[in-house]
């Protein structure tokens, strides 16, 4: 009975490291044609792939000051990031940033949203795999395409036809940091004339790109 069982655990395991292998290398060349986030939206989905050379730079940049600064020095997770939001935690406070984009583009290609040890478990699972396989540049194109821009809004390029009526190839760094301002909360955060806290933030973030490039805090994407 005990060997049976075992046999079972043994083949769901191999049967689940081949299943993420494939995946993750088909998504490594292929656009991510859904993702569970986007079918579990009430509000539809609106989305339009594009490769990363038809993104502007300056959302690229954006995002790395708003989300993610160590982006191109850490192997999938920031380890100080993760261990401020722990002590964070512990004092009752909350701090976003503990995820790196790695883990929340794993998180939201292979994955659900919520919090949950078991998802932990699995997004570190992914982040691994992305890491090794996809390289800095494609996971940037795929956390661009797939992240949650607005109500039933998914992508740089829907996110900047809805909010600014033109392609994400030409975003101001203005516009890119409304949007990456946003996009921890895109149902809630205002995109188009924000104010308050939020309008700060966005301040903040685009005086960070010019920190981002004369640093070379994006150059892993393209070098």
């Amino acid at each position: 009975m005990v060997k049976t069982i075992a046999t079972y655990v043994a083949k769901a395991i191999a049967g689940f490291v081949g299943l993420t292998v494939v995946l993750v290398v088909a998504f490594k060349w292929l656009p991510v044609p859904v993702t569970a986030t986007m079918l579990m939206d009430e509000n539809g989905i609106t989305k339009d792939w594009e490769s990363l050379e038809n993104i502007d730079r300056n959302l690229v940049s954006a995002v790395i000051a708003s989300e993610d600064q160590r982006f191109c020095e850490h192997s999938g997770f920031d380890t100080e990031a993760i261990e401020q939001a722990m002590r964070a935690n512990m004092e009752g406070g909350k701090i976003r940033g503990g995820s790196s984009i790695s883990q929340q583009t794993a998180k939201n290609v292979f994955l659900w949203q919520g919090g949950g040890y078991v998802r932990k478990a699995f997004e570190a699972w992914f982040t691994f795999w992305i890491e090794l396989v996809w390289g800095k540049r494609r996971i940037m194109e795929v956390y661009l395409n797939v992240a949650e821009t607005g109500i039933g809004t998914y992508g740089a390029e829907a996110g900047a036809q809805r909010y600014f009526d033109h392609s994400a190839a030409r975003m101001s760094r203005d516009e890119a940091s409304r949007m990456a301002a946003a996009l921890p909360s895109p149902k809630k955060r205002a995109v188009k004339g924000p104010g308050g806290w939020l309008a700060r933030h966005g301040n903040r973030i685009e005086r960070r790109i010019g920190i981002v490039r004369r640093d070379g805090l994006d150059a892993c994407v393209y070098n």
